[in-house]
Protein backbone atom coordinates (compact mmCIF):
# COMPACT_ATOMS: atom_id res chain seq x y z
CA UNK A 1 0.00 0.00 0.00
CA UNK A 2 1.10 3.36 -0.77
CA UNK A 3 2.26 5.81 2.59
CA UNK A 4 0.76 9.37 2.24
CA UNK A 5 3.07 11.82 2.05
CA UNK A 6 0.42 14.13 3.74
CA UNK A 7 -0.65 11.08 6.54
CA UNK A 8 -0.28 13.08 9.67
CA UNK A 9 -0.09 17.30 7.83
CA UNK A 10 -3.76 17.31 9.30
CA UNK A 11 -2.66 17.42 12.55
CA UNK A 12 -0.15 20.06 12.30
CA UNK A 13 -0.87 23.99 13.02
CA UNK A 14 1.17 26.74 12.23
CA UNK A 15 4.46 26.11 14.14
CA UNK A 16 4.56 22.66 12.58
CA UNK A 17 3.55 21.07 16.31
CA UNK A 18 1.01 18.63 16.25
CA UNK A 19 -2.68 19.42 17.80
CA UNK A 20 -5.87 18.11 17.83
CA UNK A 21 -8.39 20.55 16.74
CA UNK A 22 -10.05 21.56 20.24
CA UNK A 23 -13.51 21.44 19.12
CA UNK A 24 -13.15 17.42 17.68
CA UNK A 25 -11.57 15.53 20.55
CA UNK A 26 -10.30 11.94 19.39
CA UNK A 27 -12.49 8.94 19.77
CA UNK A 28 -11.97 7.20 23.40
CA UNK A 29 -10.24 4.35 21.39
CA UNK A 30 -7.83 6.44 19.80
CA UNK A 31 -7.24 8.54 23.17
CA UNK A 32 -6.05 5.27 24.65
CA UNK A 33 -3.83 4.57 21.58
CA UNK A 34 -2.21 8.08 21.79
CA UNK A 35 -1.20 7.85 25.51
CA UNK A 36 0.17 4.57 25.44
CA UNK A 37 2.33 5.03 22.55
CA UNK A 38 3.19 8.37 24.65
CA UNK A 39 4.05 6.15 27.70
CA UNK A 40 5.67 3.53 25.80
CA UNK A 41 8.43 5.30 24.31
CA UNK A 42 8.93 7.45 27.31
CA UNK A 43 9.17 4.03 28.98
CA UNK A 44 11.63 3.05 26.21
CA UNK A 45 13.65 6.17 26.55
CA UNK A 46 14.26 4.93 30.06
CA UNK A 47 15.22 1.95 30.16
CA UNK A 48 17.30 2.38 26.87
CA UNK A 49 19.64 4.65 28.70
CA UNK A 50 19.66 3.66 32.42
CA UNK A 51 22.60 1.12 32.03
CA UNK A 52 24.84 3.69 30.49
CA UNK A 53 23.94 6.27 33.02
CA UNK A 54 24.38 3.96 35.66
CA UNK A 55 27.58 2.98 34.54
CA UNK A 56 29.24 6.80 34.45
CA UNK A 57 27.50 7.42 37.84
CA UNK A 58 29.52 4.12 38.66
CA UNK A 59 32.81 4.80 36.92
CA UNK A 60 34.71 6.55 40.12
CA UNK A 61 33.64 3.32 42.25
CA UNK A 62 35.04 1.47 38.71
CA UNK A 63 38.17 2.45 38.74
CA UNK A 64 39.04 2.75 42.44
CA UNK A 65 39.37 -0.64 42.26
CA UNK A 66 42.99 -0.34 41.09
CA UNK A 67 43.24 1.82 44.25
CA UNK A 68 42.85 -1.40 46.71
CA UNK A 69 43.48 -5.03 46.58
CA UNK A 70 40.71 -7.47 46.38
CA UNK A 71 38.08 -4.79 46.54
CA UNK A 72 35.09 -6.96 45.13
CA UNK A 73 32.40 -4.46 45.23
CA UNK A 74 33.58 -1.18 43.61
CA UNK A 75 33.27 0.24 47.58
CA UNK A 76 35.38 3.19 48.16
CA UNK A 77 35.98 3.05 51.81
CA UNK A 78 34.87 5.84 54.07
CA UNK A 79 38.16 7.15 54.98
CA UNK A 80 39.42 8.04 51.49
CA UNK A 81 42.80 5.90 49.58
CA UNK A 82 45.80 7.17 49.72
CA UNK A 83 46.41 9.28 46.60
CA UNK A 84 47.81 7.68 43.52
CA UNK A 85 49.83 10.46 43.32
CA UNK A 86 50.88 12.20 46.71
CA UNK A 87 53.02 15.02 44.96
CA UNK A 88 49.26 16.17 43.44
CA UNK A 89 47.14 18.76 44.31
CA UNK A 90 44.31 16.26 43.07
CA UNK A 91 42.56 12.65 44.70
CA UNK A 92 43.14 11.11 41.09
CA UNK A 93 42.88 7.60 40.00
CA UNK A 94 45.54 6.33 38.06
CA UNK A 95 43.25 6.11 35.01
CA UNK A 96 40.75 8.89 34.11
CA UNK A 97 36.99 7.95 34.58
CA UNK A 98 37.20 9.10 30.76
CA UNK A 99 38.29 5.42 30.69
CA UNK A 100 35.01 3.95 31.56
CA UNK A 101 33.57 6.87 29.22
CA UNK A 102 35.00 5.56 26.09
CA UNK A 103 34.02 2.21 26.90
CA UNK A 104 30.68 3.62 27.19
CA UNK A 105 30.30 5.79 24.32
CA UNK A 106 33.11 3.82 21.05
CA UNK A 107 30.74 0.66 20.70
CA UNK A 108 27.75 2.78 20.39
CA UNK A 109 29.64 5.31 18.14
CA UNK A 110 30.59 2.14 16.20
CA UNK A 111 27.02 1.00 15.66
CA UNK A 112 25.54 4.19 14.71
CA UNK A 113 28.21 4.99 12.37
CA UNK A 114 27.53 1.84 10.21
CA UNK A 115 24.22 1.27 10.83
CA UNK A 116 23.06 3.41 8.08
CA UNK A 117 24.74 1.03 5.95
CA UNK A 118 22.80 -1.92 6.73
CA UNK A 119 20.94 -2.33 10.37
CA UNK A 120 17.67 -1.48 8.40
CA UNK A 121 17.92 -5.01 7.05
CA UNK A 122 17.37 -6.18 10.37
CA UNK A 123 14.18 -6.63 12.24
CA UNK A 124 13.04 -4.17 15.18
CA UNK A 125 12.59 -7.20 17.49
CA UNK A 126 16.04 -8.99 17.50
CA UNK A 127 17.49 -5.47 17.60
CA UNK A 128 15.45 -5.08 20.90
CA UNK A 129 16.13 -8.64 22.34
CA UNK A 130 19.35 -7.68 21.75
CA UNK A 131 19.41 -4.54 23.49
CA UNK A 132 17.82 -6.19 26.71
CA UNK A 133 20.46 -8.94 26.82
CA UNK A 134 23.44 -6.67 26.61
CA UNK A 135 21.85 -4.48 29.39
CA UNK A 136 21.36 -7.65 32.17
CA UNK A 137 24.53 -8.35 30.56
CA UNK A 138 26.56 -5.13 31.59
CA UNK A 139 24.33 -5.00 35.18
CA UNK A 140 25.68 -8.36 35.99
CA UNK A 141 29.62 -8.26 34.63
CA UNK A 142 30.80 -4.95 36.63
CA UNK A 143 28.48 -6.27 39.76
CA UNK A 144 30.56 -9.38 39.78
CA UNK A 145 33.85 -8.69 38.15
CA UNK A 146 36.97 -8.32 40.26
CA UNK A 147 39.23 -6.49 38.02
CA UNK A 148 38.96 -2.96 36.29
CA UNK A 149 39.15 -4.88 32.59
CA UNK A 150 36.32 -6.83 33.18
CA UNK A 151 34.03 -4.24 34.27
CA UNK A 152 34.71 -2.13 31.62
CA UNK A 153 33.62 -5.05 29.45
CA UNK A 154 30.56 -4.73 31.20
CA UNK A 155 30.75 -1.06 30.27
CA UNK A 156 31.23 -1.84 26.48
CA UNK A 157 27.63 -4.06 26.72
CA UNK A 158 25.79 -1.14 28.61
CA UNK A 159 27.03 0.96 25.22
CA UNK A 160 25.76 -1.33 22.89
CA UNK A 161 22.29 -1.73 24.39
CA UNK A 162 22.37 1.85 24.66
CA UNK A 163 23.79 2.43 21.24
CA UNK A 164 21.28 -0.09 19.21
CA UNK A 165 18.60 1.18 21.35
CA UNK A 166 18.80 4.93 20.68
CA UNK A 167 18.99 4.17 16.88
CA UNK A 168 16.42 1.94 16.96
CA UNK A 169 14.07 3.74 18.95
CA UNK A 170 14.53 6.63 17.25
CA UNK A 171 13.93 5.50 13.68
CA UNK A 172 11.13 3.76 15.38
CA UNK A 173 9.24 7.15 15.62
CA UNK A 174 9.16 7.90 12.05
CA UNK A 175 5.83 5.28 12.22
CA UNK A 176 4.15 7.97 14.58
CA UNK A 177 3.00 11.05 15.27
CA UNK A 178 6.23 13.58 15.60
CA UNK A 179 5.10 13.97 19.35
CA UNK A 180 6.49 10.76 20.57
CA UNK A 181 10.05 12.39 19.71
CA UNK A 182 9.43 14.29 22.72
CA UNK A 183 7.94 11.72 25.00
CA UNK A 184 11.22 9.59 23.93
CA UNK A 185 13.65 12.98 25.00
CA UNK A 186 12.01 12.88 27.95
CA UNK A 187 12.62 9.13 29.24
CA UNK A 188 15.64 9.64 28.08
CA UNK A 189 16.27 12.54 30.79
CA UNK A 190 14.34 10.61 33.42
CA UNK A 191 17.00 8.02 33.08
CA UNK A 192 19.38 9.81 33.44
CA UNK A 193 18.09 11.79 37.01
CA UNK A 194 16.73 8.12 38.09
CA UNK A 195 19.47 6.01 36.63
CA UNK A 196 22.41 9.10 38.90
CA UNK A 197 19.79 9.43 41.46
CA UNK A 198 19.04 5.46 42.42
CA UNK A 199 22.71 4.71 42.36
CA UNK A 200 23.91 7.70 44.39
CA UNK A 201 20.37 6.95 46.65
CA UNK A 202 21.24 3.01 46.87
CA UNK A 203 24.84 3.37 48.10
CA UNK A 204 23.84 6.40 50.07
CA UNK A 205 21.83 3.89 51.86
CA UNK A 206 24.38 1.43 53.02
CA UNK A 207 23.83 -1.25 49.67
CA UNK A 208 27.17 -1.84 47.50
CA UNK A 209 28.00 -0.92 44.08
CA UNK A 210 27.51 -4.77 43.44
CA UNK A 211 24.13 -4.90 45.28
CA UNK A 212 22.95 -1.57 43.54
CA UNK A 213 23.86 -2.91 40.42
CA UNK A 214 21.90 -6.38 40.57
CA UNK A 215 18.83 -4.14 41.88
CA UNK A 216 18.74 -3.18 38.42
CA UNK A 217 17.85 -6.19 36.32
CA UNK A 218 14.54 -5.69 36.16
CA UNK A 219 14.93 -2.66 33.87
CA UNK A 220 15.81 -4.47 30.68
CA UNK A 221 12.38 -6.55 31.22
CA UNK A 222 10.38 -3.67 31.79
CA UNK A 223 11.79 -2.05 28.40
CA UNK A 224 10.62 -5.71 26.50
CA UNK A 225 7.30 -5.42 27.84
CA UNK A 226 7.73 -1.56 27.27
CA UNK A 227 7.72 -2.90 23.69
CA UNK A 228 5.76 -6.26 23.45
CA UNK A 229 2.78 -5.09 25.39
CA UNK A 230 2.54 -1.33 26.35
CA UNK A 231 3.43 0.09 23.05
CA UNK A 232 0.75 -0.32 20.05
CA UNK A 233 0.60 -0.01 15.99
CA UNK A 234 0.07 3.52 15.04
CA UNK A 235 -3.11 2.90 13.06
CA UNK A 236 -5.99 5.09 14.80
CA UNK A 237 -4.21 8.14 15.80
CA UNK A 238 -4.70 9.84 12.60
CA UNK A 239 -2.92 7.52 10.03
CA UNK A 240 -4.96 5.30 7.99
CA UNK A 241 -2.59 3.74 5.75
CA UNK A 242 -0.55 2.67 9.44
CA UNK A 243 -2.01 -0.75 8.70
CA UNK A 244 0.77 -1.43 5.87
CA UNK A 245 3.55 -1.08 8.39
CA UNK A 246 2.44 -2.29 11.75
CA UNK A 247 5.38 -3.24 13.77
CA UNK A 248 4.78 -4.97 17.13
CA UNK A 249 1.53 -7.03 18.35
CA UNK A 250 1.12 -8.72 15.31
CA UNK A 251 4.08 -10.18 14.66
CA UNK A 252 5.06 -8.56 11.36
CA UNK A 253 7.71 -6.70 12.58
CA UNK A 254 9.36 -7.98 9.58
CA UNK A 255 7.84 -5.02 7.49
CA UNK A 256 8.28 -2.34 9.67
CA UNK A 257 12.45 -3.72 8.40
CA UNK A 258 11.16 -2.62 4.77
CA UNK A 259 10.19 1.04 5.13
CA UNK A 260 10.93 3.91 2.85
CA UNK A 261 15.00 4.45 4.58
CA UNK A 262 16.25 1.08 1.92
CA UNK A 263 14.76 2.72 -1.16
CA UNK A 264 16.76 5.75 -0.73
CA UNK A 265 19.82 6.09 -3.00
CA UNK A 266 23.08 6.97 -2.11
CA UNK A 267 22.57 10.68 -3.47
CA UNK A 268 19.16 11.06 -1.62
CA UNK A 269 21.07 9.57 1.91
CA UNK A 270 24.05 11.89 1.33
CA UNK A 271 21.50 15.41 0.61
CA UNK A 272 19.43 14.18 3.43
CA UNK A 273 22.96 14.17 5.93
CA UNK A 274 24.19 17.67 4.54
CA UNK A 275 20.38 19.33 5.09
CA UNK A 276 21.08 17.90 8.66
CA UNK A 277 24.39 19.62 9.35
CA UNK A 278 23.48 22.73 10.64
CA UNK A 279 21.60 20.56 13.67
CA UNK A 280 24.39 18.40 13.79
CA UNK A 281 27.73 20.21 14.35
CA UNK A 282 26.48 22.23 16.90
CA UNK A 283 24.92 19.02 18.91
CA UNK A 284 28.23 17.20 18.51
CA UNK A 285 30.00 20.36 20.12
CA UNK A 286 27.47 20.65 22.66
CA UNK A 287 27.97 17.18 23.73
CA UNK A 288 31.84 17.18 23.41
CA UNK A 289 31.86 20.30 25.88
CA UNK A 290 29.22 18.81 28.54
CA UNK A 291 31.01 15.43 28.16
CA UNK A 292 34.36 17.01 28.69
CA UNK A 293 33.62 18.15 32.09
CA UNK A 294 31.86 15.34 33.15
CA UNK A 295 34.26 12.79 32.35
CA UNK A 296 37.28 15.16 32.05
CA UNK A 297 36.67 17.70 35.29
CA UNK A 298 34.10 15.86 37.48
CA UNK A 299 36.78 13.73 39.03
CA UNK A 300 39.38 16.59 39.76
CA UNK A 301 36.49 19.19 41.50
CA UNK A 302 37.11 17.57 44.41
CA UNK A 303 37.07 19.86 48.37
CA UNK A 304 38.44 18.50 51.12
CA UNK A 305 36.60 20.50 53.22
CA UNK A 306 33.28 18.79 52.15
CA UNK A 307 31.60 16.59 54.28
CA UNK A 308 31.05 14.19 51.24
CA UNK A 309 33.74 12.27 50.43
CA UNK A 310 35.63 12.03 46.54
CA UNK A 311 32.92 9.42 45.67
CA UNK A 312 30.21 10.70 47.10
CA UNK A 313 30.92 14.50 45.58
CA UNK A 314 31.25 12.56 42.04
CA UNK A 315 27.49 11.20 42.22
CA UNK A 316 26.48 14.29 43.38
CA UNK A 317 27.65 15.72 40.47
CA UNK A 318 26.66 13.28 38.15
CA UNK A 319 22.94 13.50 39.88
CA UNK A 320 22.89 16.99 39.64
CA UNK A 321 23.60 16.65 35.66
CA UNK A 322 21.13 14.56 34.71
CA UNK A 323 18.53 16.53 36.45
CA UNK A 324 19.33 19.25 34.62
CA UNK A 325 19.24 17.24 31.52
CA UNK A 326 15.94 15.66 32.60
CA UNK A 327 14.25 19.11 33.11
CA UNK A 328 15.51 20.80 29.72
CA UNK A 329 14.61 17.62 27.78
CA UNK A 330 11.10 17.82 28.99
CA UNK A 331 10.19 21.00 28.80
CA UNK A 332 9.74 20.86 24.94
CA UNK A 333 6.01 22.23 25.55
CA UNK A 334 6.72 25.24 27.13
CA UNK A 335 10.39 26.11 26.18
CA UNK A 336 11.73 25.95 22.38
CA UNK A 337 15.18 26.79 20.74
CA UNK A 338 15.67 27.00 17.24
CA UNK A 339 19.25 27.99 16.84
CA UNK A 340 21.15 25.33 18.68
CA UNK A 341 24.76 27.18 18.09
CA UNK A 342 23.61 29.17 21.18
CA UNK A 343 23.72 26.34 23.43
CA UNK A 344 26.91 25.33 22.28
CA UNK A 345 28.52 28.44 22.56
CA UNK A 346 27.13 28.68 26.35
CA UNK A 347 28.56 24.55 27.16
CA UNK A 348 31.68 25.90 25.35
CA UNK A 349 31.64 28.58 27.97
CA UNK A 350 30.86 26.49 30.74
CA UNK A 351 33.67 24.19 29.50
CA UNK A 352 36.00 26.86 30.21
CA UNK A 353 34.98 28.39 33.52
CA UNK A 354 34.96 24.98 34.95
CA UNK A 355 38.44 23.97 33.35
CA UNK A 356 39.98 27.62 35.05
CA UNK A 357 38.40 26.62 37.81
CA UNK A 358 40.67 22.45 37.82
CA UNK A 359 43.37 24.58 37.26
CA UNK A 360 43.41 27.74 39.31
CA UNK A 361 40.98 25.89 42.31
CA UNK A 362 39.88 29.54 42.48
CA UNK A 363 36.02 27.98 43.12
CA UNK A 364 35.74 28.46 47.31
CA UNK A 365 33.07 25.36 48.07
CA UNK A 366 31.18 22.92 46.27
CA UNK A 367 27.91 24.48 45.89
CA UNK A 368 28.64 26.94 43.07
CA UNK A 369 29.62 23.66 41.22
CA UNK A 370 26.25 22.16 41.94
CA UNK A 371 24.82 25.09 40.45
CA UNK A 372 27.10 25.14 37.48
CA UNK A 373 26.53 21.18 36.89
CA UNK A 374 22.84 21.64 36.95
CA UNK A 375 23.08 24.75 34.60
CA UNK A 376 25.67 21.98 32.56
CA UNK A 377 22.53 19.78 31.94
CA UNK A 378 19.64 22.15 30.72
CA UNK A 379 22.12 23.18 28.05
CA UNK A 380 23.03 19.52 27.08
CA UNK A 381 19.00 17.94 27.92
CA UNK A 382 18.14 21.32 25.62
CA UNK A 383 20.01 21.06 22.63
CA UNK A 384 19.28 17.20 21.90
CA UNK A 385 15.04 17.44 22.86
CA UNK A 386 15.50 20.72 20.38
CA UNK A 387 17.65 19.28 17.54
CA UNK A 388 15.37 15.60 17.04
CA UNK A 389 12.26 18.23 17.51
CA UNK A 390 13.34 20.30 14.68
CA UNK A 391 14.95 17.30 12.75
CA UNK A 392 11.47 15.47 12.70
CA UNK A 393 9.53 18.47 11.75
CA UNK A 394 11.23 19.45 9.10
CA UNK A 395 11.90 15.93 7.32
CA UNK A 396 10.13 14.52 4.50
CA UNK A 397 7.97 11.86 5.33
CA UNK A 398 10.21 9.12 3.45
CA UNK A 399 13.09 11.06 4.87
CA UNK A 400 12.12 10.92 8.58
CA UNK A 401 13.24 7.29 9.75
CA UNK A 402 16.82 7.59 7.45
CA UNK A 403 17.36 11.61 9.59
CA UNK A 404 16.43 10.66 12.92
CA UNK A 405 18.34 7.43 13.05
CA UNK A 406 21.46 9.42 11.24
CA UNK A 407 21.15 12.11 13.91
CA UNK A 408 22.58 9.94 16.39
CA UNK A 409 26.27 10.23 15.53
CA UNK A 410 26.23 13.41 16.54
CA UNK A 411 26.13 13.47 20.10
CA UNK A 412 27.86 10.02 20.43
CA UNK A 413 30.76 12.01 18.01
CA UNK A 414 31.23 14.81 20.33
CA UNK A 415 31.27 12.24 23.33
CA UNK A 416 33.93 10.37 21.84
CA UNK A 417 36.08 12.74 20.99
CA UNK A 418 35.49 14.75 24.51
CA UNK A 419 36.67 11.43 26.09
CA UNK A 420 39.74 11.28 23.98
CA UNK A 421 41.06 14.31 24.84
CA UNK A 422 40.24 13.79 28.73
CA UNK A 423 42.70 11.02 29.32
CA UNK A 424 45.64 13.07 28.45
CA UNK A 425 44.34 15.96 30.61
CA UNK A 426 43.38 13.93 33.49
CA UNK A 427 47.98 12.84 33.43
CA UNK A 428 48.59 16.53 32.71
CA UNK A 429 46.48 17.59 35.49
CA UNK A 430 47.32 14.91 37.80
CA UNK A 431 51.41 15.67 37.74
CA UNK A 432 50.48 19.26 38.79
CA UNK A 433 52.17 19.86 42.19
Amino acid sequence: METSANTWRGLLDSDGEETLPHNRPPPTGDQNTHWRNKMGFWILGLCNNFSYVVMLSAAHDILSQQRASRNHSHVEPVTPAPHSNSSSRFDCNPVSTAAVLLADILPTLFIKLFAPLGLHLMPYSPRILLCGACAAGSFLLVAFSQGVGTSLSGVVLASISSGLGEITFLALTAFYPRSVVSWWSSGTGGAGLLGALSYLGLTQAGLSPRQTLLSMLGLPIVMLASYYVLLMSPQGEGEPEASSRQPLLDGQDQELSLNSSPTLSFKDRWSVFKGLLHYLIPLAIVYFAEYFINQGLFELLFFRNSSLSHAQQYRWYQMLYQAGVFASRSSLRCCRVRYIWALAVLQCLNMGFLLLAVWFGFLPNIYLVFLLILYEGLLGGAAYVNTFHHIALESQDEHREFAMATACIADTLGISLSGALALPLHDFLCRLP
